[in-house]
């Protein structure tokens, strides 16, 4: 019995996998939009290591969002990530990219989701005074001007750049 090889798949095979697994998907605010529009001395990601970790020394307490937020949607990435190890099994290493893109955009919205509905520890009434004086009525946590929030996103990029 003779068998005969028409196509070997083993390189593109191999190939996609590297490919999915040589990358990693950030969500946070990267450096280029941390920035914030009103002038405020401190960024948007410092902003969220603040609010996140909190501050004793400035009376803040920690109102996780970035890591509750992603946690909150592990079963649909773990369903996205499924599909991509399925595709780079397949040898299709084009699709290792728009899986992580796809993972990123579950996870950014997931927290954004985080931060618009909390639970979070309430605003002291000087935050709320300070908005008031802003001209501002809102009184949810983490959202004042809606800056930060918008500020969220992934990046997709190798490991360890």
């Amino acid at each position: 019995m003779t068998v005969k090889i028409t196509k070997d798949g083993v390189p593109a095979l191999l190939k996609a996998i590297k490919d999915l697994t040589s990358k990693e998907v950030l969500v946070g605010i990267p450096d280029t939009a941390a920035g914030r529009d009103d002038g405020d001395a401190i960024s948007n990601a410092e902003i969220g290591y603040l609010m996140e970790t909190g501050s004793p020394t400035q009376n803040i307490p920690p109102r996780p969002h970035l890591v509750p937020g992603v946690e909150s949607a592990r079963d649909k990435i773990e369903k996205r990530m499924k599909t991509g190890a399925q595709a780079a099994l397949s040898g299709k290493s084009s699709d290792a990219d728009a899986t992580l893109t796809a993972v990123g955009i579950v996870a950014e919205n997931a927290v954004k989701v985080k931060i618009t509905e909390g639970p979070f520890a309430p605003l002291s009434p000087v935050t709320i005074a300070k908005r008031n004086a802003k001209g501002r009525t809102g009184t949810k946590p983490l959202i004042d001007t809606g800056q930060y929030r918008r500020a969220i996103t992934h990046v997709v990029r190798k490991k360890g750049e």
